[in-house]
C-alpha cells in the first residue's frame, strides 16, 4: 500500500492547499465590503507563500525534528537537512510528508486573518503571522503530533490527547489568536455593512467542504478505510450543520440566508476535525447538529455580549468549533478527559500568551492598524493601489 498512500496525500496537500488558495480567500473575501476584497485575497496569499518559506527554514524542524525535546522539535531539519526522495516518514516519502504539513501550516495562520479584516497594517500582518506561525503553532504541533509531552506517554500518561487533524493545533490556536488580536485592534469605524458578494463566499465555502477532504482524510497518512470514515464523517457533520444553522437562523429571524448555511457548514467542518479519525456516521450527526446552534450562539456571545469585532466570526466557527469537537472526542469514549480538557487549557494559555506578545512587538516594529483615511476609503486602492470592482460600496 506504500504506492497508494503516497498517492493520495500528494491528492490531499492539493486539496488542502486548495482550502486557503483559493477556498478561503473567497470565503472571507465576499463578506467585506468591495472595496477590501483585494486587500483579503493579498493577506491569503502572502501568508500562504511567507509561511511555505518559514515551514522549510525552521517550522518543520520544530515541529517534527528528532533533535529537540517534548517541547519544541529542535533545528536537526531546517532546510530539509538529511532528507532526500528516499527519506521515510512512516510509509511517506518525508518530503511529502513535510509538504502536507506545510499546508496546515499554511491555513492556521490565514484562519486568523478573518478577525482583522478591512482595518489592519500589511506589514502587520506579515510580521505576526510568520512569528506567530515558529512560536506557537509549529511547537503545538510538536506537543501534539510529534511526539511531545501531550502524545501517548507524556504529560497525561500512556493515553495522550486525542486530536486527529487539528481541533486543537489548528482551530483552537487560529480562534484564541483571532480573538486577542480584534481585542487589541478595536471594532471597525463602521461595522453594519453586510457582505458585498454571497455568491463568493458561498463559492469559497464549498472550495473549503471539497478540500476538507483533504484536510481530514488525508490526517490518516494512509489510502485505507480509515481516510475513507474521516472523509464520510466530515461530510455527514458539514450537511447536517449547515441544516441546523439555517434551521435555528430561520426559527430566530424569520429568514434562512446563504451565508448562514454556509457557515454552518464551516462550523460542522471546524468541529468533526479533531474527531474524525474516532467517529463514525452517527457520532457525526450528533456533532453536525449541536455545532450548527452552538457555534451561531458563539457568534452572538462574542460579537453582541462581548462585543468584539472578530469580524468573521473566526472564534465563534473555528476555536468554539475545534473546542467542541475535541471535547466530544472524550465524551464518546476514544479520548480521555484529562488529556482533552488538559491540552485544550495548556494550548490555550499558551497560544493566548504568545500571542499578547507577538502584538505588542510588532506593532513596535510595524503599524497595528491602518489609518481612518485607508479604513474608510478602503484597503485595496489606499494599500495595494487596485481595486476590484469600478465601483465600491
Amino acid at each position: 500500500m506504500v504506492g497508494a498512500d503516497t498517492a493520495w496525500i500528494i491528492v490531499a496537500t492539493a486539496l488542502v492547499l486548495f482550502m486557503t488558495l483559493p477556498g478561503l480567500a473567497l470565503f472571507y473575501g465576499g463578506l467585506v465590503r468591495a472595496r477590501n476584497v483585494l486587500s483579503v485575497f493579498m493577506h491569503c496569499y502572502a501568508i500562504a507563500c511567507l509561511m511555505s518559506v518559514l515551514w522549510l527554514v525552521a517550522g518543520y524542524s520544530i515541529a517534527f525534528g528528532g533533535g529537540g525535546s517534548g517541547y519544541w522539535g529542535g533545528l536537526d531539519k531546517m532546510f530539509l537537512s538529511g532528507i532526500d526522495a528516499e527519506t521515510l516518514a512512516g510509509t511517506l516519502p518525508e518530503v511529502l510528508f513535510f509538504a502536507f504539513q506545510m499546508t496546515f501550516a499554511i491555513i492556521t495562520p490565514a484562519l486568523i486573518v478573518g478577525a482583522y479584516v478591512e482595518r489592519i497594517g500589511f506589514g502587520f500582518v506579515l510580521t505576526f503571522s510568520g512569528l506567530w506561525m515558529l512560536l506557537c503553532y509549529a511547537p503545538v504541533v510538536h506537543w501534539i503530533w510529534g511526539g511531545g509531552m501531550m502524545a501517548d506517554g507524556g504529560i497525561f500518561g500512556e493515553v495522550g490527547v486525542r486530536d486527529f487533524a487539528g481541533g486543537i493545533v489548528v482551530h483552537e490556536t487560529a480562534g484564541l489568536a483571532a480573538l486577542v488580536l480584534a481585542f487589541f485592534l478595536g471594532g471597525r469605524k463602521d461595522p453594519s455593512k453586510p457582505p458585498h458578494n454571497p455568491g463568493m463566499v458561498m463559492i469559497g465555502a464549498a472550495m473549503l467542504w471539497v478540500g476538507w477532504f483533504g484536510f481530514n482524510g488525508g490526517s490518516q497518512l494512509a489510502a485505507d478505510g480509515g481516510a475513507a470514515m474521516a472523509l464520510t464523517v466530515t461530510h455527514i457533520s458539514a450537511a447536517t450543520a449547515s441544516l441546523t444553522w439555517a434551521l435555528w437562523e430561520k426559527i430566530k429571524f424569520g429568514k434562512a440566508s446563504l451565508v448562514g448555511i454556509v457557515t454552518g457548514t464551516i462550523a460542522g467542518l471546524a468541529s468533526i476535525t479533531p474527531a474524525s479519525g474516532f467517529v463514525g456516521p452517527w457520532e457525526a450527526l450528533l456533532i453536525g447538529s449541536v455545532a450548527g446552534i452552538l457555534c451561531q450562539e458563539a457568534v452572538v456571545l462574542i460579537r453582541n455580549k462581548a462585543k468584539i469585532d472578530d469580524t468573521l466570526d473566526v472564534m465563534a466557527v473555528h476555536g468554539v468549533g475545534g473546542i467542541f469537537g475535541t471535547i466530544m472526542i472524550a465524551f464518546f469514549g476514544e479520548g480521555s478527559w484529562a488529556a482533552q480538557l488538559g491540552s485544550l487549557a495548556i494550548v490555550g494559555v499558551y497560544t493566548t500568551v504568545v500571542t499578547v506578545v507577538l502584538i505588542l512587538v510588532c506593532r513596535m516594529i510595524t503599524p497595528l492598524r491602518v489609518d481612518a483615511e485607508t479604513e474608510v476609503n478602503g484597503l485595496d486602492l489606499a494599500v495595494h493601489g487596485e481595486r476590484a470592482y469600478d465601483i465600491t460600496s
